[in-house]
């Protein structure tokens, strides 16, 4: 599979520095299906904005994040250089708090850990089925499963086609527990010219599912 190199030529802002009371806090899932890009782009718009970011990368995440994007190492400045590059690095690094998923002890998997949303971006079928029958066997599935026990917002972006029964019955599971399924579809609409616009529909739904305003192009109708 040919390397996407990391999106370190688009224009970011200086971090923002919300006060405490409006400060949210965000876990992000990394599964292996498909789209490593998507995942990095997330990441890039919740710390630029100032939010806290609980990552947790699953043993094929970590795969897909080589394959994809020769990342082999987890953190700032692999999967965001160009913020690692930047005049407040030390900022967002501060921001982004890394968790191994074979510790189920940690933080994220307690229901005392306050949280705004989880994100799972992207999520395989392995991963759905797991969080849809309350496995709880590593960090990303026992989060997500806190996540729903906890009513916080469940943000699950799964990347394979086509679906089976087991897939669309998992979907209805989740759903019916309070979790979105928003799967990793961009539209058409607004003709994008370049894969970086495919990408930024789909973060864009995703921070407009955590109720986080963004400036990506994702509207019909508006400039």
């Amino acid at each position: 599979m040919p390397d996407h190199p990391p999106m370190t030529s688009r224009q970011t802002t200086p971090p923002s520095d919300p006060p405490e009371s409006t400060r949210k806090r965000y876990i992000l899932g990394i599964t292996g299906a498909s789209g490593a890009v998507y995942a990095t782009r997330l990441l890039d718009q919740l710390l630029t904005k100032g939010h806290e970011v609980h990552l947790v990368v699953s043993d094929y995440g970590k795969r897909l994040l080589a394959d994809e994007m020769g990342i082999t190492r987890v953190g700032l400045e692999s999967m965001a250089p160009h913020l690692a590059g930047d005049p407040h690095a030390q900022v967002y690094a501060s921001r982004l708090i890394l968790h191994p998923n074979k510790d189920v002890g940690a933080s994220i998997a307690s229901g005392s850990f306050l949280h705004d949303g989880m994100v799972i971006l992207p999520c395989s079928s392995t991963s759905l089925g797991a969080i849809a029958n309350g496995s709880g066997s590593n960090l990303l599935s026992r989060a997500a499963a806190v996540t729903l026990k906890e009513r916080h917002p469940l943000i699950i972006c799964h990347r394979e086609s086509p679906l089976n029964l087991i897939d669309i019955e998992n979907m209805r599971t989740l759903t019916l527990a309070g979790a979105i399924i928003a799967p990793c579809n961009p539209g058409l609409y607004l003709l994008p010219q370049s894969v970086d616009d495919l990408v930024d529909f789909i973060v864009g739904k995703a921070l407009d599912l955590l109720h986080i305003e963004h400036d990506l192009k994702t509207r019909w109708g508006e400039d």
